[in-house]
């Protein structure tokens, strides 16, 4: 497998793309993020006129979401799947009932302020203490939100990302809300596909190779994926070159 290693085109796909690191390049911050000119218009030619089912997969809330990708709306698992929109519009929230979460929430902002480049990223179901300012600092860092969130019990797992700390549902994954969009329209009965770049993104290639649809890795590192692309450039290219085959074949 290459670093440039890709499925041949097919229009009985359905589409799931990971955001950052995938579609967007990773910034110190999250929210300097910027979306390169083109790739709307590249979404939207896949999800106008049904061409294809397309939805995100991010660990980024569905609100955040759709302020970046304005005006596209797109059927979103946010936050891990802690809340999703379905293609006709409905969200659903799974809702954690924790009280620990609150004091997870207090401890993490305590960390944060006693400690210069981190930032809490607190998404409302999920938290995610990102600490790309200051790499360096990773096992410290690591060790003092393993302590902090110890008491918060099986309901909740913590997630080791790239250069961030994510505390979210353990019920909830990439891979499950995936099955679940693969048995509703207009995904069900598709070929699943699912681009993703972080460890973040396992449980959904997984679900996607047990599906018998195809899995492709950003980047290098080990992964379940069975397909690669190299960079967001290279996402952005593929997704273009996609839309365009697609758009010809519907002629």
């Amino acid at each position: 497998m290459t670093v440039e290693s890709t499925p041949d085109f097919r229009s009985d796909w359905a589409l799931f793309l990971d955001v950052d690191g995938t579609l967007l390049d990773l910034t110190e911050h999250p929210d300097k993020v910027k979306l390169t000119p083109g790739l709307i218009d590249t979404l939207m030619l896949l999800h106008d006129k049904r061409r294809i089912p397309v939805a995100l997969i991010s660990g980024r809330s569905i609100a955040l979401l759709d302020r970046l990708f304005s005006p596209l709306l797109l059927p979103i698992a946010g936050q891990h799947g802690a809340e999703r929109r379905l293609a006709d519009g409905r969200i659903i929230r799974h809702h954690i009932h924790n009280l620990s979460l609150t004091d997870v929430r207090e401890s993490l902002n305590r960390i944060v302020n006693e400690h210069t480049g981190l930032y809490l990223e607190d998404k409302g179901l999920t938290l995610a203490l990102h600490y790309r300012r200051v790499p360096n600092r990773k096992t410290e860092i690591e060790n003092l939100v393993k302590n902090t969130i110890h008491h918060l019990g099986d309901n909740f797992v913590l997630v080791l990302g790239n250069m961030v700390l994510e505390i979210r549902p353990r019920s909830r994954d990439k891979g499950v809300v995936i099955a679940e969009f693969m048995e509703e329209q207009p995904f069900s009965g598709r070929i699943p596909v699912f681009i993703g770049d972080d460890v973040t993104d396992e449980d959904g290639f997984t679900c996607v190779n047990q599906l018998d649809g195809h899995s492709i890795k950003v980047g290098e590192g080990s992964t379940v994926a069975r397909w690669r692309l190299a960079n967001v450039s290279c996402v952005l290219v593929w997704l273009d070159q996609y839309a365009q085959w697609l758009g010809k074949k519907m002629l």
